[in-house]
C-alpha cells in the first residue's frame, strides 16, 4: 500500500491524465493544469439516483482524502441514492446547515457592532454613534454581549434594563430600544428567529411598570412670557458673541445647535430668510425660518464683528481639534452671567409657543411649523405639502415685536388679550 492510501497501481498511473477505477462506481480522476503542469488527483463517484439519472459526485482531492475514507464517503452516497436522496443535494443542504448554525453563533456584541457601522452614516453626528455603544457597553454587553444573539430571550433582556428602569428610567428606556433594534438586524439577517423579546407593545409593557407612573416628565425650564421683554431688554445690553447667539436663537424660535451652525450661505438677506438643511435639523427635513428685524440685526452685527467667516457665530478658538463655531454650552454660560440659572437655551421655545397660544390668533399648526415640530397625525402630515411661510413671517414678525416691546406695553397687551 502506498501514501495515502492509494495502491501501487493507483500511484504508477496517477502520473498522466485520466480515470483509475477503484470498483462500486468509486473513481481516481487525474488532470495536469497546461499552464504549469500541476497534477491533480480528485476522488470521484458516479452513481444512479433510484428514479432518477447517473450523477457524479466529487468526493475530494486525493492528496486530503485517504483511499479508506473516500470508500466511506462512496458507501454513505450510494445508500442515500438507493434511498432516492440525491446526494449532492443531501450535502448542499448539510453545508447550508452548517453555515446557518455558524452564523447563528454570532454573539449579540457582534450583532450590534455591525448595526452600529452600518447605520452610523446615516446619523446625525459622532455624538449619537458614541451614545448607542455607551449604553450597550454599560448595561447589554457585561450581561449577554458575549451569548449568541439565537439565544437572546425575555429573562436576559430583563437582567439588563429591570435594575435601572425605576432609577434611570430614560436610559433604560433606550437601552431596551437599542436592544430590540440589535435582534430586529440579527433577524433579518436570518442570525436569529421568533419573537423579539425586548419588544415593548403587547410585550414588556406586561412586565416593567409604564415610563410615565414612575417618571416625572422634566421640561425645560422655561421663562414666562410676559416677563421676555425685559429680559431682552437686559440681553441686548450684553456684549459679546454669545449674547448675539442667545438673542438669535430666541428671536427665531430655533433650537442651540440650530443656531450655533448657522452658516450665511443658509441666509438670503434680501429674501429675510434662514433655510436650515435638512441635515442640521431634528426632523431631517428642511427648515425655512422667517427672520423679524430684530433677527436681522443680530446678522448685520455678526458680519460686521467677523466679515471673512462662513460661520454666523464663529468660535474664537483656532485650534484645529475644537469646532468652528461656537460651543454649545455658550448660550447656557450666558444665562449664567446674566444670573438665570433657572432657565435654559432651549426654554425660549417654549415660551414662544405659551405667547403664541396665549397672546395671538395664529392658528396652532402655524406655531408648531414654526418650531419646526413633526405633525403626530400622520394622515394631516402626508397631505400637507406647504410650509405656511408667509403666515409663519406674520407671526415671527409680531414674536420679533414683542421681544423689543418694554415691560409696561407688554403688560397692556396681555390686559387686553384677557379681557378681549
Amino acid at each position: 500500500m502506498a501514501r495515502n492510501g492509494l495502491t501501487d497501481r493507483m500511484v504508477k498511473q496517477a502520473r498522466k491524465p485520466g480515470v483509475l477505477i477503484d470498483g462500486a462506481g468509486l473513481r481516481l480522476r487525474v488532470t495536469i493544469n497546461p499552464n504549469t503542469k500541476e497534477v491533480r488527483k480528485s476522488w470521484v463517484l458516479r452513481v444512479t439516483v433510484k428514479g432518477g439519472p447517473i450523477r457524479e459526485i466529487g468526493l475530494g482531492s486525493a492528496d486530503d482524502i485517504p483511499l479508506a475514507e473516500a470508500r466511506e464517503r462512496a458507501t454513505e452516497a450510494r445508500k442515500l441514492a438507493r434511498d432516492g436522496v440525491d446526494p449532492i443535494v443531501a450535502r448542499d443542504a448539510e453545508r447550508a446547515q452548517r453555515a446557518l448554525e455558524a452564523a447563528r453563533a454570532m454573539t449579540f456584541k457582534q450583532c450590534a457592532e455591525a448595526l452600529i457601522a452600518s447605520h452610523e452614516a446615516g446619523w446625525k453626528n459622532a455624538k449619537h454613534r458614541q451614545q448607542w455603544a455607551n449604553t450597550l457597553k454599560t448595561y447589554v454587553y457585561p450581561v449577554f454581549g458575549d451569548l449568541p444573539v439565537q439565544t437572546i430571550d425575555v429573562s436576559l433582556v430583563m437582567k439588563a434594563i429591570e435594575p435601572i428602569w425605576k432609577t434611570r428610567t430614560e436610559t433604560a428606556s433606550r437601552v431596551r430600544q437599542r436592544i430590540e433594534s440589535v435582534l430586529d438586524w440579527a433577524a433579518v439577517r436570518g442570525y436569529r428567529q421568533g419573537e423579539n423579546p425586548a419588544r415593548w407593545r403587547g410585550h414588556l409593557e406586561r412586565a416593567l411598570p409604564a415610563r410615565a407612573k414612575i417618571q416625572k416628565v422634566k421640561h425645560h425650564a422655561a421663562l414666562p412670557f410676559a416677563d421676555l421683554p425685559a429680559f431682552m431688554a437686559e440681553l441686548r445690553a450684553m456684549s459679546g458673541d454669545s449674547a448675539r447667539a442667545l438673542e438669535f436663537a430666541i428671536l427665531t424660535a430655533t433650537r442651540t445647535n440650530e443656531t450655533l451652525k448657522a452658516r450665511w450661505s443658509e441666509i438670503d438677506l434680501k429674501a429675510k430668510v434662514w433655510i436650515i438643511p435638512g441635515e442640521r435639523m431634528k426632523a431631517g427635513r428642511e427648515h425655512r425660518v422667517p427672520l423679524p428685524l430684530a433677527a436681522l440685526a443680530v446678522l448685520n452685527a455678526m458680519r460686521k464683528a467677523h466679515p471673512k467667516s462662513e460661520w454666523v457665530f464663529p468660535g474664537a478658538s483656532t485650534r484645529t481639534d475644537r469646532e468652528p463655531t461656537l460651543s454649545s454650552m455658550a448660550l447656557l454660560m450666558t444665562l449664567r452671567r446674566m444670573k438665570r440659572t433657572d432657565l435654559t437655551a432651549h426654554g425660549f421655545r417654549s415660551t414662544f409657543r405659551d405667547w403664541a397660544g396665549e397672546m395671538t390668533n395664529f392658528p396652532r399648526e402655524v406655531a408648531e411649523q414654526a418650531l419646526a415640530h413633526t405633525l403626530k397625525d400622520k394622515t394631516e402630515a402626508a397631505y400637507r405639502r406647504g410650509d405656511a411661510l408667509e403666515k409663519r413671517r406674520r407671526l415671527m414678525d409680531a414674536w420679533g415685536t414683542f421681544c423689543a416691546a418694554s415691560r409696561a406695553s407688554a403688560k397692556i397687551v396681555q390686559i387686553r388679550k384677557s379681557n378681549g
